[in-house]
């Protein structure tokens, strides 16, 4: 295991104490700010018009994850049902990113289907796009199972995450080719075993680059979800090379981070689109955050010294 993947274990797993969730949610907050656009819709939307004087356009996402009941699952359908009736008031393109287990995905595959079916409907009014976040690995199968449902029952206004550090994922990008599938392709930010991922920061990128160049060469509309400033020259100089025009794919960032990549990729004529997280039940999303990159954790110290 390399450097990059023995940080991010560690940090992922003191992020599980509850001493220092404790510390982070009370002492961290302002620094958290740095990623997450606030506690409120309101804020959210607000941030979606900064990026757009810059010709960025949002992801906006609700966070929160893994409800343990039906009535929480219902409630952040509500909750994202506001926000794409929200968003499809304001005269920019719309897109929003979701999680299963927001939907009561641990507790019925039925119950997430029937929510995420009222999302879409309410979301295709408004022409809204939904892109279903891909979570652990042991949900992965149920959230492809999901979304083949909602395919079937006429909804293409979503599409799935995949992760390239799964040993598993170009496999599953083959099996959603058919579909049509629009993808966006990320490294992984979840601690998993050597048995299902790979723990070498080299084959993980440069499986990102296979599984982006497949989706690319089979008519995907692809999603580059990276910060790496190689993988993103690559994808720029590949995509010239081999004719395939900025219209059949995107650039996705993170909001916080690299901010002047997003403003020069955008100046650029590529489109270019920021993850915009917001709500209260940010700790998990945080710490996923400051486990990509060891910089971020001496960040987040210094934060909590300073209160």
């Amino acid at each position: 295991m390399d450097f990059n993947q023995s940080y991010r274990s560690f940090v992922l797993a003191i992020a599980q104490n509850k001493g220092i969730k404790n510390l982070v949610l009370t002492r961290g907050r302002n620094f958290a700010r740095r990623f997450i656009a606030g506690d409120t819709l309101e804020e959210a939307l607000r941030v979606v018009e900064a990026l757009e004087r810059d010709r960025i356009h949002a992801i906006l996402d609700l966070l929160g994850e893994m409800v343990t009941s039906e009535a929480e699952a219902r409630k952040f359908q509500g909750e994202i049902v506001r926000l794409v009736q929200a968003f499809g008031a304001l005269p920019y393109p719309r897109y929003v990113a979701l999680k299963l287990t927001q939907l009561g995905l641990d507790l019925s595959e039925d119950l997430a289907f029937a929510l995420m079916q009222e999302i879409l409907a309410e979301a295709h009014k408004v022409d809204c796009f939904v892109r279903i976040d891909m979570e652990d690995s042991p949900r992965v199968e149920a959230t492809l199972r999901v979304y083949k449902r909602l395919r079937e029952a006429g909804f293409d206004n979503t599409g799935l995450v995949l992760q390239s550090y799964l040993k598993r994922t170009e496999q599953d990008l083959q099996d959603l080719i058919p579909l049509r599938t629009p993808v966006r392709i990320v490294k992984g930010a979840y601690k998993e075993p050597p048995e299902v991922a790979f723990q070498d920061k080299r084959m993980v990128d440069a499986q990102f680059m296979v599984l982006c160049k497949k989706a690319l060469e089979n008519g995907l509309y692809t999603a580059i979800a990276s910060h790496d400033p190689q993988i993103i020259q690559e994808m720029k100089r590949w995509t010239a090379e081999k004719g395939i025009g900025r219209e059949r794919f995107e650039f996705q960032l993170l909001y916080g981070v690299r901010r002047d990549e997003q403003k020069k990729l955008a100046a650029e004529g590529y489109t270019v689109r920021a993850y915009v997280p917001y709500g209260t039940d940010w700790y998990p999303y945080f710490s996923r955050r400051i486990a990509e990159r060891p910089e971020n954790l001496l960040f987040v110290a210094r934060s909590l010294i300073q209160g």
